[in-house]
């Protein structure tokens, strides 16, 4: 499997990547992280963008994820908001794991509004539905409907065969 080569190929698996804590709120469009490759102050960046970066990235689909190397003397994360503000988090000398914790207290959506947000994506019970996984399997099986040819043969005037024959 060529997905599975490569440094910690564990990152690029669906599992870990929604493992992921960071949901951002829909008022953040950009994500930044500026960091340099080399410096001791610099390597929980350095680890947050190779462990946490991707499972952002999978968490948010809509917002853009940017990251900038070698271009900064100090670490820190930018979020530019949709009102055209922007929030600048300071992450020099912290851990990937402080990293994480301090986003999620400032810039992510709280487990309280994720419960919410879950309870109302879920599929609701509705009799119109059917398919895989709901009541019905077929609209054949709701009343007033023509019911599948497999059981009782539709009329002649209704099969294309005989409806746009050539004679």
């Amino acid at each position: 499997m060529p997905f599975m080569k490569g440094i910690a190929p564990i990152r690029r698996t669906v599992n870990y990547l929604q493992s992921g804590k960071l949901v951002l709120k829909d008022r953040v469009q950009v994500f930044s992280v500026h960091y340099n490759r080399l410096g001791d102050h610099h390597k929980g960046a350095r680890e947050f963008v190779f462990w946490n970066l991707p499972q952002v990235q999978y968490k948010n689909p809509h917002v853009q994820v940017v990251t900038f190397k070698n271009m900064t003397p100090s670490p820190f994360i930018r979020c530019y908001l949709e009102d055209g503000a922007d929030v600048v988090i300071d992450i020099d000398g912290k851990t990937k794991e402080e990293i994480q914790d301090h986003l999620q207290r400032v810039i992510c959506k709280s487990s309280e509004l994720l419960a919410k947000e879950a309870i109302a994506q879920e599929k609701k019970d509705n009799e119109a539905n059917f398919g895989y996984g709901c009541q019905r399997h077929c609209i054949c099986e709701m009343p007033g409907q023509v019911p599948c040819p497999a059981v009782c043969p539709l009329p002649n005037h209704m099969r294309g065969k005989f409806k746009y024959a050539v004679e």
